[in-house]
């Protein structure tokens, strides 16, 4: 196949897509109140057609294996974001963040993530391109979060204290924090913070800056703290599927956008997908050997195997339909009380 480029039209018409999602997004949920399911669930279908549509414009505008390499990209990166939306729920539950504030937090860290995912693509792609044995470590990184996916299966992981991470911390000892919530806010003055320490005589501010962040700003940097190291996995997986800088950011992008909405489904669903995450660990073990083969091929010659982009869209959807049909089939059951 020739490389796809970055012609002028599909950059143009991709980041005004974005931009504009990302403006309607903004000014659909300005009045910052709780989202319903229902609300969610149209959103998520809004932002998968979405998706689908840029499907259907690289099919029709240039070739079906370059839209369907787009589309085993976005595929494999919507179920990895997953058990970033787990982990997601949990940093919530450690802050005690509830309804609208969850909203806009997820708001803000999708923003940084559309930023973030631009610099490990770019730095992705390039290094392959320089120095394709980059594959092998790619595929370790791959092999690894998988690995570590499978030991954590039957841990208590969903009960760690984010409130105690490393970048919280280190986020308290750079700036002064007031120790609670205070009206969706991350950060209120100095003036605010003492009005507020008078009301409540057993509350104490450490020491007297113009600006306090709040716990709502720590929780904001504990999710974009995780999302960059879920970056740093998901990265060389949609690499795997294909190393187009301007596909695998779209594929990434598109995924990513419908996160926030796909949050609050996830919440209502997640004891039903019980199965789904096993689908996610066995696509990560494919997509480190699939890894494996490519960076052989180019380093070594090695021709002994070819995964085609058709097999490998074949393998990442059918692999996720039966991880979600299983979950349907084979619930688990309930727990004695």
């Amino acid at each position: 196949m020739t490389s796809f480029g970055f012609p002028l039209e599909t950059i143009v018409l991709f980041f005004a897509v974005i931009v504009f999602s990302v403006f309607m997004d903004l000014f659909a949920h300005r009045h910052q109140k709780e989202i319903s399911l229902r609300d969610a669930g149209m959103w998520s279908i809004f932002w998968v057609a979405v998706a689908l549509a840029f499907y259907g414009y690289l099919w029709g505008r240039f070739d079906k294996t370059w839209a369907d390499l787009y589309l085993a990209g976005y595929a494999l990166e919507k179920a990895l974001a997953i058990d970033n939306l787990m982990v997601f729920m949990a940093i919530f539950a450690s802050f005690g963040i509830k309804g609208a504030l969850q909203h806009r937090i997820l708001y803000w860290g999708i923003i940084g993530a559309l930023v973030f995912r631009a610099a490990f693509v770019a730095i992705g792609t390039g290094l392959l391109a320089v120095a394709p044995w980059f594959g092998f470590l790619f595929a370790a990184i791959v092999a690894w979060t998988g690995w570590k996916m499978l030991s954590a299966r039957d841990s208590q992981e969903d009960l760690h204290d984010y409130s105690d991470h490393w970048s919280v911390r280190l986020a308290s000892k750079v700036m002064p924090v007031f120790p609670r919530l205070h009206a969706e806010r991350f950060f209120i003055t100095r003036a605010v913070a003492r009005d507020l320490e008078r009301a409540e005589p057993g509350l104490r501010l450490e020491g007297n800056a113009a600006l306090f962040a709040t716990p709502a700003f720590l929780c904001l940097i504990a999710i974009e703290t995780s999302d960059v190291m879920f970056a740093f996995d998901s990265v060389p997986a949609v690499i795997a599927v294909t190393q187009e800088p301007l596909l695998v950011y779209a594929a990434m992008i598109f995924a990513v956008l419908g996160l926030r909405s796909l949050y609050f489904v996830l919440a209502a669903l997640t004891r039903y997908l019980v199965h789904l995450e096993k689908a996610v660990i066995a696509l990560l073990f494919f997509i480190a050997f699939k890894l494996t083969i490519q960076a052989g091929e180019h380093a070594f010659g090695w021709d002994f195997l070819h995964i085609s982009p058709m097999v490998s869209l074949g393998i990442v959807l059918g692999t996720l339909a039966l991880g979600i049909g299983a979950s349907f089939v084979w619930p688990t059951k309930k727990q004695d009380t």
